[in-house]
């Protein structure tokens, strides 16, 4: 039996309660276990100044976690789901996910009530593509700005009259206590999830049989078809984390899979959509059919032209 676990996070207080909520879960199926919290400042929370695209991407906050791992310096490392790229290193693996939170996102703002009523060049923060091609798409008239930094970072940032708005994941809002702050949840029609948003994810080595065992107790089945097809389909289109490929997976009440997935046009004016239902048990097969609907469509292409626009 296990009796100690060192556990990698980030240092963010998002992190940290995530990384909580971890160790309150395997503290109800074993009460004896003994948690060390090692507390990481990744690269990606160290370069603030640039958009996250021109540093490498979101993968960035999880490479230290991830080597601490590889280095026996750690026993499982606790990420945002939506952080992780959709191939792991060789010797690591997603041991467990928790019950996904609400993986929409939201509009933050102190002076308006929706995006509709925001005047014309209102500015708008975010650092996902994602989300600015999708809200382009549906909000042409804003200006979209970059916007970096932990969740009370960007509060702040708004705060100070830098930006008319910000838009967040409602996951981290929800988690920190700060739902008073959500002026509007913004439908999954506007804009779809990131692929994992809204799931923590605890990471392991395949070969620690021992820990993977004892994460498997705390796992949300549900939770781990809808990631599995999410992730699928960004493995079979070779997107990383972040282009402005967006998937949100939920799980019928026949124990079918719906899942909705779209690729987004540089500057919003083209948006490829897909979607398809059938057996949870077959979410992958299902993830990867969207991808090659996407393809068909053209989405291939698309990636292209951001990633090389991206690179210059």
């Amino acid at each position: 039996m296990i009796s100690n676990l060192r556990i990698a996070t980030r240092s963010s207080p998002l992190a940290i309660w995530q990384a909580e909520e971890v160790i309150r879960r395997l503290q109800l199926v074993q009460k004896d276990l003994k948690f060390e919290l090692i507390r990481i400042k990744t690269e990606g929370d160290k370069l603030l100044d640039r958009p996250l695209f021109d540093i490498g991407g979101k993968g960035l906050f999880i490479k230290e976690l991830e080597q601490a791992l590889i280095n026996n310096k750690a026993d499982i490392a606790i990420h945002s789901m939506k952080d992780v790229p959709a191939v792991l290193p060789n010797k690591l693996e997603i041991g467990a996910v928790l019950k996904r939170e609400n993986p929409c996102d939201v509009l933050i703002s102190n002076k308006y009530t929706s995006m509709g009523d925001m005047p014309a060049k209102s500015i708008v923060g975010t650092s996902s593509l994602r989300r600015k091609f999708q809200l382009k798409h549906a909000f042409p008239n804003l200006i979209y700005r970059d916007l970096r930094g932990n969740i009370h970072t960007r509060l702040q940032k708004l705060d100070d009259g830098k930006y008319d708005a910000i838009i967040l994941a409602y996951a981290g809002i929800k988690r920190l206590g700060l739902e008073d702050r959500i002026t509007l949840n913004i439908n999954i029609d506007t804009c779809v999830p990131a692929i994992g948003q809204g799931i923590i994810g605890i990471e392991s080595k395949k070969e620690n049989t021992k820990i993977n065992n004892l994460l498997s107790r705390i796992e949300d089945i549900e939770t781990k078809h809808c990631m599995l097809a999410e992730r699928s389909i960004s493995h079979a289109l070779s997107a990383s984390c972040e282009l402005p490929l967006a998937a949100y997976a939920s799980i019928t009440k026949k124990n079918n899979i719906y899942i909705k997935a779209i690729v987004a046009d540089i500057d919003g004016a083209k948006i490829i959509m897909s979607e398809i239902t059938g057996s949870e048990n077959k979410a992958v097969e299902l993830g990867e059919a969207v991808a090659n609907d996407l393809k068909s469509k053209g989405a291939e292409n698309i990636l292209l032209k951001i990633k090389a626009n991206n690179e210059k």
